[in-house]
Parts: C-alpha cells; sequence; structure tokens
C-alpha cells in the first residue's frame, strides 16, 4: 500500500474562529505527515509536505519529541513517530466496543469467503480499518488496523458514504471533489453507480477500482444510536 499523504488534504483553519488554535492543529499536522511504511522523516520533509514554514516545523518537532509523539535519531538528524501516538491509538481503539461486537462475526464471514473483511470509519479523504480479519485464501496486499483507503475508489469508502445522511454526504462530496480535483468526475460517476447499487441490492461493489486485481463488498454500518457511521467489507483477489 502507498503511503498516504495526510498533510496534503489538510483542512483550511477557520480565520475568524477565535477557538481554533492553529499551533494545535500544526503539531497534529506532523504527526499525520508519516505515511505507511516510512520510519523518518526530517525537518525539511515535514515542512514540505505540511506547508508549515520550517522554523515552526523545528520547534513542534522538539516539542513533540520532548512529549514523546516523536523520536529523534541524532544520527539521521530525523524523527520518527513516538510510543505516545502509539498509546493513543490504542485507547481509541480499546474503547470502541463495536470492535469487540463485530469481531467473531468478521472472522467467521473470513473463514467462510476465504477473504479478507473490515470494520472501517472515515479520517478525511480516506476510511480507516479499525479491525480487520484474514481468510485463508490467497494475499496479494496485507491491509491491517491502521491501513488506509482512498474513500472515493474504495468499497468501503463508498459504502459508507451510501450511509451517510444526504446533507452530509453532500458536504462530503464536495470535499472530495476539492481533494481530488481533475480526476474528480471519473471518481463522481463510480461512487453515483456505487449509490445506485446500495438502493438497488444493498450492497456496494469496488472491481479493481482502487488496486489492481482487488475486488470488494461493502455496506454501511449504522450504529444504533445512529451518531455514526461505520462500514464493513469483503476483499479479495478478483483473479480467484
Amino acid at each position: 500500500m502507498e503511503p498516504t499523504d495526510a498533510a496534503a488534504d489538510e483542512p483550511q483553519s477557520p480565520e475568524k474562529d477565535r477557538n481554533f488554535v492553529t499551533a494545535l492543529a500544526r503539531g497534529l499536522e506532523l504527526l499525520r505527515a508519516f505515511g505507511t511504511g516510512e520510519e523518518y522523516l526530517g525537518n525539511a520533509e515535514l515542512s514540505n509536505r505540511t506547508h508549515i514554514p520550517r522554523p515552526t516545523v523545528s520547534r513542534l518537532t522538539y516539542t513533540l519529541t520532548q512529549l514523546g509523539y516523536l523520536q529523534h535519531n541524532r544520527h539521521l538528524e530525523k524523527y520518527r513517530l513516538g510510543p505516545g501516538v502509539l498509546a493513543l491509538g490504542y485507547r481509541f481503539l480499546a474503547n470502541m466496543g463495536i470492535r469487540e461486537i463485530a469481531r467473531p462475526h468478521l472472522q467467521h464471514f473470513a473463514d467462510a469467503t476465504d477473504c479478507n473483511v473490515s470494520l472501517g470509519g472515515a479520517d478525511r479523504s480516506d476510511m480507516v480499518y479499525l479491525e480487520t480479519c484474514h481468510g485463508h485464501g490467497p494475499l496479494i496486499i496485507r491491509l491491517d488496523v491502521g491501513s488506509r483507503l482512498p474513500i472515493a475508489t474504495s468499497a468501503i469508502g463508498r459504502a459508507w458514504l451510501c450511509g451517510l445522511s444526504d446533507e452530509r454526504r453532500q458536504q462530503v462530496m464536495q470535499e472530495l471533489a476539492a481533494f481530488h480535483g481533475s480526476d474528480w468526475p471519473r471518481l463522481h460517476a463510480g461512487i453515483e453507480q456505487s449509490l445506485r447499487d446500495y438502493a438497488e441490492y444493498g450492497f456496494c461493489l469496488s472491481e479493481q477500482d482502487w488496486q489492481r486485481d482487488i475486488s470488494a463488498v461493502a455496506m454501511p454500518l449504522i450504529l444504533e444510536d445512529g451518531a455514526e457511521v461505520m462500514a464493513i467489507n469483503c476483499g479479495g483477489s478478483s483473479l480467484r
């Protein structure tokens, strides 16, 4: 899986929002800049990815290192994510009771289909796997908890869109259109097809739209209180 440039879709801070703490937002953007498979990044790389001035990046990385969210390699003069980030992520997952409820059902489905079955939630333009269970079929690409898939091209992302209210979906679609730019008309057509599929069949498809030789089906998971929408997918090799 290619690393996600998390800073590319950085939200613009409300210029007149007095409650918005820019320094905190910038620190969090630095943490987001580390992609999957990338261990170390230097201040220059972080500055380029986040568009934060390098002197500010230097102060932020120093502070985050002191707090345990980054680790500094003196030989490389670069940084990597520290145990503090893992601790936050673990607490988030540990407090999600839905994972414990869903896991045995996901594993049963994975065993029955020899595919990978996952539960995911949205983060900006991506879906993030919160739980995943592997079947016994061949793995073209291994995805685990924390893996990210684009909302616009993945079955799980499109299913999540289907579960949203009309108002919320339109808001997200506008954000995705701004993020994807010239690719949006093509991606939008795929999403519209998924909306029609969901209305007719109750699930969405992604046939090699996200990754070559990988197909998946997915459906939204709307929690009982209606306050949160997640999605579940089942994916595997298109060659089977």
